[in-house]
C-alpha cells in the first residue's frame, strides 16, 4: 500500500508539473501580443515587422500591436523587452543594429544580446543602399567618394543614431572608401529621411526596405547598393564594387522574446512566422522593397539564435576598428 501510495504520489507530482504547460500551449494566446520594434515609425524595422506581424497574427488568431520605442539606436526598446515579463505577451522587433552593432557602439547599454533574449525567427534580410539629397553634385559613387574627399566633413551624413543599421551600414561604407565626413545622428531613419529629402543632409545608408519607394519617386539618388550584383528592387542602381568601394553587406531583422518566456509560446510564434513567410502577400511586399525571405531551413528558433551570435563575433571585431575613438 505504501509502494501504491508513492508511486501515486509521484504521478500527481508529475501531472500537476505538467498542466501549467499544457493549459498554456492551449490558450496561448488569449490576448494581444505587444510587439516592440525600438525605432520610429517608417523605419526599416518598423516596416519590416509591421508586414510581418499582419501575416502571423493571421495564424495565431489573435491581434499583434506594434509599439514604437525609440532612442539610443534602439537600445532603450530593446532593454525594454529584454526585462519584460517572459509570458509571450511582449515582443521585440529586432535587428542587425540593436543585437550586433549597438552592443558594440553604445554605451552603458542594458541588456546583453545574447544572454537576456530567445530568437524566435529571422523576417527578412535586405543590402543596403547608398542615397543622397536629390540635387547633390554627383551622378555616381566614383564622383561621390572625390566630392567627399576633397571636401571633408563640409559633408553631412545621416543615420538613425549610434548603433542602428543606418549607422553601422555607413559606418562600413565609409571606413572601405576611406572618407570622413560629418555625423548627423536622428532618432530613427525616418527623420534622418526626412532631413535628407529637405536638403538639411548631404547622404545615408540604410537598408533598401526603407529607401526604394523614395529613390523610385526620384527624390533622392542612389548611387550603389551593398550587394554583389544588381537588386530586382531597384535595377537601376549598381553594385558599390562597381564604384570602386568593395562595400558588401546584408542588414536582418527579426523576432525575439524575453529570456525565460514558454517553449509552447516560441513554437507557436516561430510556426506563425514561418506560415507569414510563405504567404505570397507577404512575400511580394518584402521583395518589392528589396527585402529577401529567408529559405524555410533557416527560419526556425535554433537557426536563427545560431545567425545571431555567428554575426556578433564577426562584426565586433570590424565594428570596434571602424567605430571613432574617444578623444583623450
Amino acid at each position: 500500500m505504501t509502494s501504491r501510495r508513492a508511486s501515486a504520489a509521484m504521478l500527481g507530482l508529475a501531472t500537476a508539473l505538467l498542466l501549467p504547460a499544457a493549459v498554456f500551449a492551449q490558450g496561448y494566446p488569449h490576448r494581444p501580443i505587444t510587439v516592440v520594434v525600438p525605432f520610429p515609425a517608417g523605419g526599416p524595422s518598423d516596416v519590416v515587422a509591421r508586414i510581418v506581424v499582419e501575416g502571423m497574427s493571421k495564424h495565431l488568431g489573435q491581434s499583434m500591436v506594434i509599439e514604437n520605442v525609440g532612442g539610443a539606436g534602439g537600445t532603450l526598446g530593446s532593454g525594454r523587452v529584454a526585462t519584460a515579463d517572459a509570458d509571450g505577451y511582449t515582443l521585440l522587433a529586432g535587428s542587425m543594429g540593436s543585437h550586433v552593432a549597438a552592443p558594440v557602439l553604445t554605451p552603458n547599454i542594458r541588456y546583453d544580446s545574447e544572454r537576456d533574449f530567445i530568437p524566435i525567427g529571422i523576417t527578412a534580410d535586405a543590402p543596403a543602399v547608398i542615397v543622397t539629397r536629390g540635387d547633390f553634385p554627383a551622378k555616381d559613387l566614383k564622383e561621390f567618394v572625390a566630392y567627399v574627399k576633397a571636401n571633408g566633413d563640409k559633408v553631412k551624413q545621416a543615420h538613425g543614431g549610434v548603433g542602428s543599421s543606418s549607422h553601422m551600414a555607413c559606418l562600413l561604407f565609409t571606413t572601405e572608401a576611406g572618407l570622413k565626413p560629418t555625423l548627423v545622428a536622428y532618432k530613427g531613419t525616418g527623420p534622418a529621411m526626412n532631413d535628407l529629402l529637405g536638403g538639411h543632409v548631404d547622404f545615408l545608408c540604410e537598408q533598401s526596405v526603407s529607401v526604394a519607394g523614395q529613390v523610385r519617386s526620384g527624390k533622392v539618388k542612389a548611387l550603389g547598393v551593398s550587394a554583389a550584383s544588381k537588386i530586382e528592387a531597384l535595377p537601376q542602381v549598381p553594385p558599390a564594387k562597381d564604384g570602386g568601394v568593395n562595400y558588401q553587406m546584408n542588414i536582418w531583422s527579426g523576432i525575439f522574446a524575453p529570456k525565460g518566456t514558454p517553449k509552447e509560446a516560441i513554437d507557436k510564434l516561430a510556426a506563425a512566422l514561418d506560415k507569414a513567410l510563405d504567404d505570397p502577400t507577404v512575400i511580394k511586399r518584402l521583395t518589392d522593397l528589396g527585402g529577401s525571405i529567408p529559405v524555410k531551413a533557416e527560419r526556425n528558433p535554433a537557426k536563427f539564435d545560431k545567425l545571431v551570435k555567428e554575426e556578433i563575433v564577426r562584426w565586433k571585431p570590424i565594428l570596434q576598428a571602424a567605430a571613432p575613438q574617444p578623444k583623450s
